[in-house]
């Protein structure tokens, strides 16, 4: 059954659910309550992805990424912001964990989970080299100035900018970020546009623009959900991290994978309709977003507050880092992938985590 503006009535009715949710049960631990919530947040995560795919058919790529990938970031910028606030020693890592997390998350579990998906479809899958290299180009440049130079700075002991330093690299990032989407969506757009599209769908009529206005308002109301649910379950996982042992940070890395499923199922189900260009447009552009626009507004609110922010990863977190952006950019650098790429991004990933576990 469907509304008058084409948008299936479980769209509408999720968010819904999922915000009355929220509002009457977030604050309950028991045991109902946590499946209730989490039952809740599959189903506005599996909302976002139809919402997304709605917008990006109304707008064309690659403006349909790049919407998902901006709201997304917002709201994981307001969940980090809101957290921040409570102060705590952790608090003073909470932005530097969450930006690794997503970017390795991204990086070889969502990139090498597409490409495996799409080889073992497909045997063999292209993408525009001009569109890998542009992205990793400036993910690249923002993932050591903001990540990597705070460990060799001196004008303050410790993985951290002054207030000058954090001010200039915050500029530096939003330039980037800006060169970026502009030769993304105006300049040379053509880079970032699928070739070859085989989807059946492709063709179909757009939806109207009330339909993709609703299906934006939805689509945030979605994402909102998934942060606030998560945010809600963050307790239980603390105390499952606390019963097996492992360090605090692996909480930021559960929560980020959380966040990060409606652009993560997004993207493998492109590169399974083999489109492999739309499902590394979402992936690279989310991780320049969570990066590139995070580290100024965190700046931003560190020099508001007068509070400390920690930016310097350790140098286990570099070598897999810089490993991860090797491996994505000799994947994608010759325009054709293969499942051996993407196996080798998975095994990193599955180090990642491992190491998150028992560093």
């Amino acid at each position: 059954m469907k509304l008058r503006l084409s948008i299936p009535v479980w769209l509408i009715a999720t968010p819904v659910l999922a915000w009355l949710s929220i509002a009457l049960i977030s604050a309950d631990t028991g045991i109902l309550s946590v499946v209730l919530l989490s039952v809740v947040l599959i189903a506005a995560v599996m909302a976002s992805v139809h919402l997304a795919e709605i917008i990006a058919h109304k707008v064309g790529e690659p403006f349909g990424t790049l919407i998902l990938a901006l709201a997304v970031t917002i709201i994981e910028l307001s969940l980090i912001v809101s957290l921040m606030s409570a102060g705590g020693e952790q608090s003073l890592t909470l932005a530097r964990d969450t930006i690794l997390a997503a970017n390795m998350i991204i990086l070889n579990g969502l990139i090498g989970l597409s490409i495996l998906m799409g080889a073992l479809k497909y045997h063999e899958q292209t993408i525009t080299r001009h569109s890998a290299t542009s992205a990793l180009v400036a993910l690249i440049s923002i993932l050591v100035l903001t990540l990597v130079l705070p460990n060799f700075t001196t004008s303050i002991s410790g993985p951290e900018y002054n207030k000058a330093q954090l001010a200039f690299v915050a500029v530096i990032c939003i330039v980037i970020y800006v060169a970026f989407v502009f030769v993304q969506s105006v300049r040379h757009r053509d880079y970032f546009l699928p070739a070859g599209e085989s989807n059946e769908d492709h063709h179909a009529e757009p939806p109207s623009g009330k339909t993709a206005l609703l299906s934006l308002l939805l689509l945030l109301a979605c994402l909102g959900a998934v942060v606030l649910l998560a945010k809600s379950l963050s307790p239980v996982i603390e105390s499952g991290v606390e019963k097996i042992g492992a360090p605090q940070s692996l909480v930021g890395v559960i929560i980020a994978m959380i966040i990060l499923l409606p652009e993560g199922i997004a993207a493998v189900q492109a590169a399974r309709k083999n489109r492999l260009q739309t499902s590394m447009n979402l992936a690279l552009g989310s991780a320049l977003a969570s990066t590139g626009l995070t580290i100024p507004a965190v700046a931003a609110y560190s020099m508001f507050t007068g509070s400390t922010v920690l930016l310097g990863i350790s140098t286990a977190s570099t070598v897999l880092l810089l490993l991860s952006i090797f491996i994505v950019m000799l994947s994608l650098v010759t325009g054709r992938t293969n499942v051996l790429y993407g196996i080798v991004l998975l095994m990193v990933f599955a180090t990642y985590l491992f190491t998150s576990i028992i560093p």
